[in-house]
């Protein structure tokens, strides 16, 4: 008999979310309160011990009607809290009335429990192949006043350490109401001192790991620019101030959603933790009319009691195997170059072809066609939304140049940043309306460059239908999806003036949309993400995009700290990572060839640059990096990734990369600075068949699995900075 997911202890109202791995418990408690319970490691039966210590609290108000003074909502760690229901926390979920007032009461009203789990339409989601997988919990609370219901879906899955929360509005009244706020989720945590793990971050300085000591007040890691961002992704963890690696508690959160975001961290007066993680309510404002609902979207709640390396596994897993859907997935990624640090925007066909020539030669397998090849654009002030072929770069058109490519073996592929337009394009003389901008006001340019109002379908449709002329030749293999700014001067010019807060969700909707039609129109295509690199890097895109460029600083050291922040929460097969000039176009820095392409095989590798101008022994070294990867690349794309050193706390970074059957194993080490008096190091590897031999591809020695997890091998003593090695070791019978 296969083991229910979901158990409802009727009398108690004790609903108990459990599999193998973890357990997720609530309850409803007085006034129709639903009460977070527990959520971490399985527990076989629950016998109801967690009833909360009534305690009368000066300042905690009360329950309406009510003289009891010992229990109160703004104490109670509760599953969803609304602002005006006496609960001083921050809420989930702020509802403006009719009459002005955000007075709103959700008591429980009912449940139901669903095989599988219910798609979010027009939104990314983690998803099951068939329902016996998951089941879902749908807890409906109700305001009695106003008939406003809120749903709220937990999904649990057989098999993985993992719930799915998000939460379904629907007005059930008879009047309008404002929502200018819906948070996805919200947990409350009581008796745990946790730390704060997020992921901020700049342009070229994307995800780098930041760690601190939660003080009592309210937290808010957040993104307002219209999408996930450079400087704050869409990702937290809590963890014990002793978890490492490998051991202790961690809770990860991920937002499958690529737009404003919020996670708030609340430590509250009885040192209490409050989590809400939703659409961040900046300049929120969503008009629900009567008979209409709002979904909002998923957060992914992943637990570990085996510290963090343990919870990034957890997360690849189901990013991969239930967020991504494209058909590339489980495909092995192409090796890349692309000419955009090669050319720049200076290029024409006959210019390019000796790159394609020297890539047949070298072993890639794609060539990307960067920037400047429509319209007529040479620089970066023109031509965004005229998606025609720029004659006097391809006078014999786009597809001769592509025909050529595929006469070299390669495949060929494409430079998109769709949501954009430039003021000197024909796009703007057509439609000057279809620039989003503030009736009366002069946009903000970024790179001179404006927005697009994605919102609207007439703008969605124009670009589909200008793109799918581009793509329907069938001479198209692989698309590069750019978003060179953040969005301003917001205003969607299809809303009224009261509905204006709706534009910036509506523009991801209309993204998620534009993506959802090109990705049915041309399944045979492989769509990379970008935004200035990993400024929109998140698990809403992987449901459309299953690799993203993770920066546009290329430099390899640079690289560790941000590849490092990147694995917490996204598997390694979404990473593109290229090799670069040195000394490098971002920094300056001088790194080894060989470092940069064992920094690079950490995710997707590609070459940014001009192959042509490389000297003979880079050029022998491409072709070295090219062979080896291709051999080691199904386990460095979709093995299991631990992190075994970081530089942000030591000399050396070393990452480790094992086969589902334990039959091969990648390791990496690069050790940052050189010294006088250079330390003796080892590095210990983990995950391995303690019973098996393995042998050193390289140098052929063997070693016990049992001694390379415990006694380790010494790391190479080399004199010069930013020196590093790969290992790649096969189980022997």
């Amino acid at each position: 008999m296969v083991e229910k997911l979901i158990t409802v202890d009727q009398k108690k109202k004790i609903f108990h979310l459990h599999n193998s791995k973890i357990s997720y418990l609530l309850s409803v408690e007085d006034g129709g309160t639903l009460c977070h319970l527990y959520f971490g490691k399985r527990v076989n039966y629950y016998h109801g011990q967690l009833r909360y210590p009534r305690v009368d609290r000066g300042f905690s108000g009360n329950l309406p009607g009510s003289l009891e003074r010992r229990f109160s909502r703004d104490t109670l760690p509760k599953e969803y809290s609304t602002a005006g229901e006496m609960d001083y926390h921050t809420p989930a979920a702020i509802v403006r009335q009719k009459d002005g007032s955000n007075a709103l009461f959700l008591t429980y009203k009912d449940y139901q429990i669903v095989d599988g789990k219910p798609d979010l339409k027009g939104l990314p989601h983690a998803w099951v192949k068939n329902n016996s997988e998951a089941q879902t919990l749908i807890v409906t609370l109700e305001d009695k006043k106003t008939g406003l219901l809120f749903d709220l879906l937990y999904t649990i899955y057989r098999d993985r350490a993992v719930i799915t929360r998000s939460v379904k509005v629907r007005n059930e009244g008879k009047e309008p109401v404002k929502l200018e706020k819906v948070a996805s989720m919200q947990i409350d945590f009581v008796g745990r001192d946790f730390e704060t793990i997020t992921l901020p971050g700049a342009h070229a300085h994307e995800r780098t790991i930041d760690r601190n000591h939660i003080n009592q007040g309210i937290h808010a890691y957040q993104s307002h620019r219209g999408t996930s961002s450079h400087q704050m992704n869409p990702f937290l963890a809590l963890v014990d101030p002793e978890t490492t690696e490998f051991n202790g508690d961690a809770y990860g959160f991920a937002f499958v959603y690529s737009g404003n975001h919020k996670f708030e961290v609340e430590k509250d007066q009885i040192e209490q933790l409050h989590v809400n993680v939703g659409i961040n309510d900046f300049d929120f404002n969503w008009q629900l009319k009567a008979g209409q609902s709002f979904q909002t979207p998923e957060v992914l709640m992943v637990y570990s009691d085996h510290g963090l390396n343990q919870m990034s596994q957890t997360f690849h897993s189901l990013i991969h195997d239930r967020i991504m859907r494209s058909k590339f997935k489980d495909s092995l990624r192409p090796i890349v170059v692309n000419n955009w640090e090669a050319t720049y925007f200076d290029f024409d066909e006959e210019k390019l072809k000796p790159i394609v020539d020297e890539a047949k030669k070298l072993g890639i397998e794609t060539f990307v066609l960067d920037d400047g090849w429509f319209g007529h654009r040479d620089d970066d002030n023109s031509s965004l939304g005229d998606w025609q072929v720029f004659d006097k770069k391809f006078p014999q058109g786009l597809g001769h140049f592509a025909d050529y490519v595929h006469e070299q073996g390669l495949k060929f592929g494409l430079w998109f940043e769709p949501e954009m337009i430039s003021y000197d394009s024909n796009l703007y003389k057509e439609h000057p309306d279809y620039l989003m901008q503030v009736p009366g006001r002069q946009p903000s340019p970024s790179r001179n460059q404006y927005l697009l109002d994605l919102g609207r379908k007439e703008v969605k449709q124009n670009i589909f239908e200008q793109m799918s002329k581009i793509l329907s030749s069938g001479k198209i293999d692989y698309i590069k999806w750019d978003m060179n700014r953040h969005l301003s001067d917001i205003y969607e010019a299809d809303l009224p003036a009261d509905r204006q807060g709706e534009t910036y969700h509506r523009y991801v909707l209309g993204l998620y949309d534009l993506l959802e039609k090109l990705d049915q129109a041309f399944p045979e295509i492989l769509l990379e993400g970008c935004s200035g690199g990993g400024g929109r890097f998140d698990a809403g895109m992987a449901y459309y995009e299953p690799q993203i460029w993770c920066s546009d600083d290329s430099d390899a050291i640079d690289r560790l700290f941000i590849q490092e922040g990147t694995s917490l929460g996204y598997p390694q097969s979404m990473m593109t990572s290229h090799v670069s000039v040195s000394p490098n176009e971002q920094n300056g820095r001088i790194t080894p060839f060989k470092t940069r392409g064992i920094v690079a095989m950490w995710g997707d590798l590609g070459y940014e640059l001009d192959l042509t101008k490389l000297s003979q022994e880079d050029r022998e070294a491409v072709a070295k990096q090219v062979k080896e990867y291709k051999k080691i690349r199904q386990i460095t794309q979709f093995g299991k990734l631990y992190r075994l050193k970081s530089a942000r706390t030591s000399n050396q970074c070393a990452w480790e990369v094992i086969s589902p059957d334990q039959n091969e194993v990648i390791l990496s080490v690069v050790k940052m600075m050189a010294s006088g008096q250079t330390a003796i190091t080892k590095t210990k590897l983990v995950g391995l068949d303690e019973n098996r031999h393995y042998e050193d591809q390289d140098s052929h020695l063997v070693y016990g699995g049992d001694e390379l997890m415990n006694l380790g091998i010494y790391d190479p003593v080399e004199q010069g900075d930013f020196k590093a090695q790969m290992y790649h070791f096969k189980a022997i019978d």
